[in-house]
């Protein structure tokens, strides 16, 4: 694993964090305070964007089964990115103009309660979003780190299946190098017998015919 990554994918998740309780407490303000809180949000979303290109850029520059697992990753952090952009631009366009809002609560409507009714429901509903946003990202990332320990722990094994395959492989090896020292030995051995039988074949016909001379020597006389 890149620590380099490492170090951007730390800084994204707390940024991430952070974003989503100002999304929150962005969705309780109004007017002026809710345009300010909006503003910081944007400015954190290009900073949270700008280091999932670094993210992006890292992963692309390792080896392709690490990058694998860190390309499913940075999905998952894309996906997140986008749905707190959504969130700001939904909370963006519920800023509607002070002075109505303001007319509105002047006229004394017996609907006002309604609306500030909804307005809570909708405030309970991104809150309720949002937390589920960061249980998924949370979720996303245990998951992710659970498929990275079971990459390595198959990269372990294969890498001890190769040494085996090697020390086998070396193995053979010696032993074909064995055999044909020992063929070679053989065939030498093969080879003085055969000399050998000569000597002895050569030894006998001498001993005969020394044995014939003799004999006819002694008879002659």
């Amino acid at each position: 694993m890149s620590e380099v990554f490492e170090g951007y994918e730390r800084q994204y998740c707390e940024l991430s964090a952070n974003l989503l309780k100002k999304c929150t407490s962005a969705s309780l303000l109004g007017g002026e305070q809710k345009k300010q809180k909006v503003s910081e949000i944007k400015s954190g979303l290009d900073a949270a964007e700008s280091l999932i290109r670094k993210m992006d850029l890292e992963a692309r520059n390792l080896q392709p089964n690490v990058k694998a697992v860190l390309l499913a990753k940075l999905r998952e952090y894309k996906s997140d990115l986008n749905n707190l952009k959504n969130e700001v631009k939904r909370i963006a366009s519920s800023n509607f103009n002070q002075a109505a809002r303001d007319e509105l609560l002047e006229s004394g409507m017996p609907d006002s309660l309604t609306v500030s009714a909804d307005q809570r429901a909708r405030l309970l509903m991104s809150t309720e979003r949002l937390n589920k946003s960061s249980d998924r990202i949370r979720d996303s990332r245990s998951t992710m780190l659970e498929t990275e320990d079971l990459g390595v722990s198959i990269l372990q094994d294969l890498h001890q299946q190769r040494q085996s395959l090697l020390h086998a492989n070396n193995t053979l090896y010696g032993v074909d190098d064995n055999m044909s020292r020992s063929k070679k030995i053989l065939t030498a051995m093969s080879r003085r017998m055969s000399r050998n039988k000569w000597i002895i074949g050569a030894v006998i016909v001498v001993i005969l015919v020394a044995v014939i001379l003799i004999l006819y020597f002694k008879l002659s006389k």
